[in-house]
């Protein structure tokens, strides 16, 4: 007879932690001087934020490629796309589809040339795909300064060829709305698509609604022959190879879903940041990805969307509200030193546990 896990064996100690941690935070921000309304409006945004990038992982780490450390190279197709999007001028929620799908086609193409490459190096993939990311980032900071573009808003400042670091969406992603009390603020088109309060927090419904969807998809690939493929790969490869399964072809779909779908979710994310930041800008999402994912309670060979939203919430809850509460509290401006600390820490822990959940 199989013993019943406990409340506590099933979310697991780190996450339970984290999780009570977080509640503490919120519970502390009044007492700091920190709007309780503003910190969990930040939550719920970043949460919108990076929650499909932390999707696109799953895929890989279900079909055994482990970790995508390569995730750079889906975001660069993203930026690609949106650079594009801008460069043809193309607003609103048009404009923000064109981007996705243009950044979505080159990420067939960036992901089949590196789901060739890891394929090669079967074992070592998470090492090889981290060298990939960063390789892959340089090159592009190159090919940025040559790139053929043209808009004003896009190209560096002084006249000379190539895209600026920063390329501002508000004219093109972003609208401005007047709250209640007569403050005007411009927020991402997808932010507000039918946003709704509830005692006075404003709840981004639209990018809830999109990651719903990203992640209903994900759900539904994985029930089809591919997706069952692709777990059963990532569980025991020469079971799969035994039943039939073309082993590279399904990790090359993974690997390609994957780049897709972080393609997707850079954009989504800089339609609410209000800028489309290149060169090595791709490379700071890595640690924070990985480590959401597996703080969620994932392993470097089965994940869920579960993990996702867990994981998500409590590691951008924590690096959210900390700096803001602490500096309250102590009256110094330290946040962004505390942000480091805390973000790193928990990219390091997340990184330890990524063989069990405890």
């Amino acid at each position: 007879m199989v013993k019943k896990k406990s409340f506590v064996q099933r979310v697991g100690v780190p996450r339970l932690i984290i999780g009570v941690f977080l509640l503490v935070l919120f519970v502390a921000a009044p007492f700091a001087g920190v709007s309780l309304k503003d910190s969990v409006e930040n939550v719920l945004a970043r949460f919108g934020m990076f929650s499909i990038l932390v999707l696109s992982l799953v895929p890989m780490v279900q079909s055994g490629c482990g970790l995508n450390f390569g995730i750079p190279i889906g975001i660069v197709a993203g930026i690609l796309g949106g650079v594009t999007s801008i460069e043809f001028g193309l607003t609103g929620s048009g404009g923000i589809f064109v981007a996705i799908l243009i950044g979505a086609l080159i990420a067939v193409v960036f992901g089949a040339l590196y789901g060739m490459l890891l394929n090669r190096i079967v074992g070592d993939e998470m090492l090889i795909a981290t060298y990939v990311g960063y390789s892959f980032t340089a090159l592009m900071c190159i090919a940025y300064l040559k790139l053929p573009y043209k808009n004003p808003v896009s190209v560096l400042s002084y006249g000379g060829t190539g895209l600026s670091q920063q390329i501002p969406v508000a004219d093109y992603w972003m609208k401005s709305v007047v709250l209640e009390d007569g403050t005007k603020v411009t927020t991402g088109i997808i932010d507000r698509l039918l946003s709704f309060k509830v005692f006075g927090v404003s709840i981004p419904v639209g990018m809830f609604l999109i990651f719903a969807i990203c992640a209903f998809l994900v759900w539904l690939f994985f029930k089809t022959k591919t997706g069952t493929a692709m777990t059963a790969v990532g569980s025991n490869a020469d079971y799969a190879r035994a039943s039939g399964i073309n082993i590279k072809r399904t990790r090359l779909v993974s690997v390609i879903l994957s780049t897709v779908i972080a393609s997707m979710g850079i954009i989504i994310y800089q339609q609410s940041y209000g800028f489309i930041q290149l060169y090595q800008a791709p490379l700071s999402f890595t640690f924070q990805t990985v480590a959401a994912l597996l703080i969620g309670g994932a392993s470097i060979n089965k994940a869920s969307i579960p993990n996702v939203i867990i994981g998500t919430f409590l590691f951008q809850g924590i690096i959210t509200l900390t700096p803001t509460v602490i500096n309250g509290a102590l009256n110094i401006d330290i946040s962004e030193i505390l942000r480091m600390i805390i973000t790193n820490g928990m990219i390091i822990y997340a990184l330890t546990r990524r063989n069990a959940d405890e």
